[in-house]
């Protein structure tokens, strides 16, 4: 009597060394994106750049890394920048939300008599830059 075989994978001796719930590709593109040696560098870059002012670089990796991002055991070597972007650009928009709420709620009754030094509409008419004349 012969036995079925219900192995999906026809060369028993290649094994994927990937669990099936962690993904294939580190970058939303999926096949079309990056190889891992590719991301890795891509990812180093944006993680480096976004603490040059630029943390809009940090949302970027995040989103563009999200299979990273979502799989914890996935991609060891990519992860830490993509995890370090994602805190970084948390940190980031924490600190800017706060500022500008605290400047739009609080006004010139937190501030005091330096709200009209810091109002760029006041430094506008200051400078001229509002007439037309």
């Amino acid at each position: 009597m012969e036995t079925q075989n219900n192995n999906p994978n026809p060369n028993p001796h290649h094994r994927n060394s990937l669990p099936s719930s962690m993904p294939v590709w580190p970058t939303i593109d999926g096949s079309l994106g990056l190889s891992e040696e590719e991301s890795v560098s891509y990812a180093r870059r944006f993680y480096k750049f976004g603490y040059a002012l630029l943390p809009l670089l940090w949302a970027v990796n995040c989103f563009y890394f999200w299979p990273v991002l979502r799989h914890s055991h996935s991609f060891p070597r990519i992860r830490p920048y993509v995890v370090g972007s994602a805190v970084g650009f948390a940190v980031f928009a924490t600190v800017l939300c706060s500022w500008a709420l605290t400047f739009a709620i609080g006004g010139e009754r937190l501030l005091g008599p330096v709200w009209d030094q810091l109002v760029m509409f006041n430094l506008a008419d200051r400078l001229g830059l509002t007439s037309w004349s």
